[in-house]
């Protein structure tokens, strides 16, 4: 693109109830471009899932998260012209519409389900416009924690023991589901949706009662459950960078006041110290270094991830928790500072991630899609 401007849309907000993890996210991105290499167009997608933005920021960037709350008075998306990028989407009508704003590559930071779960990747995909993290494939099984499981239990991941159900199966028989999460995992126990982040509707389980009310909680999130064995372990957690040439940044450690990382914690920093780099036996962080590579690629994982761990330090056994193919990248975030303890700065971090977005969508248009041109 020479010496140009990289034209950077950031999506950010979303029908979820992570819309502000997003916004959060969405602030910190845009505090950290170089405006001297990057015009910024935010777009927002509101909670009713209409899509509206601003104008292009060429260097004044919003202060405020409530500055990112764009109003209906600049719709993002016009009627469709003949000519030029168009990304189409459905406005609060229901008519078809066109992207009206020129990109050359979107960050998502659309948080939880529709946006990290493959369904933007897809939209993007179709647009056939370059993106910032994994693809659909990835993101949609990164987002689902059973799916997640069950593959890295293919790749012969470590993990705890966990019951997948589905909510109608606890709706139809409550005590048959409690009876055999009993007899395969004890307490105590977390229960989570399988389709949330940000530990958005999980609760930890010490009896029967307790573990009634966690599985009507996040049967109200998703129509698939997980249920996982409690490991009394350290929070570790590190992240991966790259597309098929991966780099790690350093360990660290999320030491939560509370019983568990929950979303206070995580996004308001209620009494949790978070530690970087961890410190723990060299051998812990290289096998940690290790499987979060396995896992990156067995998701067929590209741009970024944070991969979280339970390191049991009694018995020194190490289990993989999840991959968060879109971490946050807000004050409390994880991410962002483990790359700036392994020397890579913020700006450079969202440098490098538009560049693997580049490379990986040039690297997809290599591919023959007219099987006549083999001929």
């Amino acid at each position: 693109m020479g010496n140009q401007k990289i034209r950077l849309g950031i999506i950010y907000g979303g029908k979820s109830s992570e819309h502000e993890v997003s916004l959060r996210t969405a602030m910190s991105i845009m505090q950290a471009v170089d405006a001297n290499k990057y015009e910024v167009t935010p777009v927002y997608v509101q909670l009713d899932g209409s899509w509206v933005t601003g104008e292009t920021l060429a260097g004044q960037l919003p202060d405020k998260i409530e500055a990112l709350r764009l109003s209906e008075k600049t719709p993002a998306i016009t009627e469709g012209t003949e000519t030029g990028q168009e990304l189409a989407v459905t406005s609060k009508s229901g008519s078809l519409f066109a992207m009206n704003e020129q990109m050359d590559v979107v960050f998502p930071v659309v948080h939880g389900p529709f946006g990290e779960d493959g369904t933007i990747q897809g939209l993007l995909e179709l647009a056939n416009i370059p993106y910032v993290g994994t693809g659909v494939m990835a993101s949609a099984v990164g987002m689902d924690k059973w799916m997640m499981k069950t593959v890295f239990a293919q790749a012969g991941l470590p993990q705890v023991k966990y019951v997948g159900l589905l909510r109608s199966q606890w709706e139809k028989g409550q005590d048959d589901v409690m009876d055999r999460i009993e007899r395969e995992l004890g307490y105590p126990c977390f229960v989570k949706p399988a389709n949330m982040g940000s530990s958005v509707g999980i609760n930890k389980a010490k009896n029967r009662e307790e573990l009634k009310h966690a599985l009507e909680v996040a049967a109200k999130f998703d129509r698939r459950l997980i249920v996982e064995e409690f490991v009394q372990a350290r929070e570790l957690e590190i992240g991966v960078l790259g597309n098929e040439e991966l780099m790690t940044s350093v360990v660290g450690e999320v030491i939560a006041a509370k019983e568990f990382y929950d979303y206070e914690a995580k996004y308001k920093g209620a009494g949790t110290e978070l530690s970087i780099p961890a410190i723990v036996p060299e051998h812990v962080s290289e096998q940690i270094a290790e499987i979060a590579m396995q896992a990156f690629q067995a998701l067929d994982g590209s741009g970024l991830s944070r991969v979280d761990f339970f390191w049991d330090e009694k018995n020194d056994k190490l289990y993989i928790n999840e991959v968060n193919t879109m971490p946050g990248f807000t004050p409390f975030s994880m991410y962002p500072m483990l790359f700036q303890a392994a020397g890579v700065s913020y700006s450079e971090l969202i440098d490098r991630l538009v560049q693997l977005a580049i490379e990986r969508h040039a690297d997809k248009g290599r591919n023959v899609v007219d099987a006549e041109e083999l001929d």
